[in-house]
């Protein structure tokens, strides 16, 4: 017989979220910022993406190093209105 396959849960709010138009942005992240209490890109301007890490590892607090790039990411993002493409990659803020 075989093993029945576990379905990977989907998180859709995450997926439909604002957040998701941001280049290279993953669902963790967009699932993070939703967690911290934000709905939409342009609330991130003037935040400090470290000080968002430090608050969400207060509730989880075994959240991924990778999400402190997806952050400054998304920051990145609401702050530029024409965003340099080199700038839009998770590598280039690890």
């Amino acid at each position: 017989m075989e093993a029945k396959k576990k379905k990977k849960k989907v998180d859709y709010e995450a997926l439909k979220s604002p957040f998701m138009r941001i280049p290279r942005m993953d669902v963790v992240a967009a699932r993070a910022l939703i967690d911290l209490g934000f709905s939409d890109i342009h609330q991130l301007q003037g935040r400090c993406p470290d000080a968002l890490f430090e608050e969400y590892q207060k509730h989880k607090p075994d959240a991924p190093i990778t999400l402190l790039a997806a952050l400054r990411l998304a920051v990145y993002f609401a702050e530029t209105p024409e965003p340099d493409k080199n700038k839009l990659h998770l590598q280039a803020w690890s």
